[in-house]
């Protein structure tokens, strides 16, 4: 089952200063964390703040592309995640049917806010999350890295502030 999701926050680990897009659940406070490259979170900020820059982004780039053949995104879907890694699909659909691609999930988002188009996690992404959290053991067991990793099982996305990075 897909569940609809809307950005909860954007943030950088300050682990590995790396920015993670919170995605959240619009009818429950189900949440996935997804770690993303630099320059993609800087792509979904510019959109989410409504920052225009002089030239065009990759994604903003690919955006005038498919408008020039009235291609449109119908959705985005983050659709599994394997080893650690997140997979997504764009659902395209232009006048004479419909495709789908493989993406990154940070360029699926990042093309989603572009589009005004609905973001969905898969039901079963959510679970391998919850699965992978259940397995995960903190690399510092040291007294700090134990307090650190107790902080974070606490965490929830309202914790993160909205669109920060």
């Amino acid at each position: 089952m897909l569940l609809k999701v809307s950005i909860a926050g954007l943030i950088i680990d300050p682990a590995s200063n790396t920015p993670i897009v919170i995605l959240k659940s619009d009818k429950d406070d189900q949440a996935i964390p997804i770690w993303i490259g630099l320059l993609e979170a800087t792509s979904i900020a510019t959109t989410l703040q409504n920052i225009k820059v002089d030239r065009p982004m990759t994604h903003d780039l690919f955006k005038n592309f498919t408008d020039l053949f009235d291609i449109k995104i119908e959705k985005v879907e983050v659709c599994d995640l394997k080893n650690n890694t997140f997979y997504a699909r764009i659902y395209f659909i232009y006048e004479n049917g419909k495709f789908s691609m493989d993406a990154r999930p940070s360029d699926a988002i990042a093309l989603a806010l572009r589009y005004n188009a609905p973001m969905y996690v898969d039901d079963t992404v959510i679970e391998k999350t919850k699965m992978s959290d259940d397995h995960a053991e903190a690399i510092d067991n040291s007294e700090e890295g134990k307090k650190w990793a107790e902080y974070l099982k606490k965490l929830s996305p309202e914790d993160f502030g909205k669109y920060k990075i």
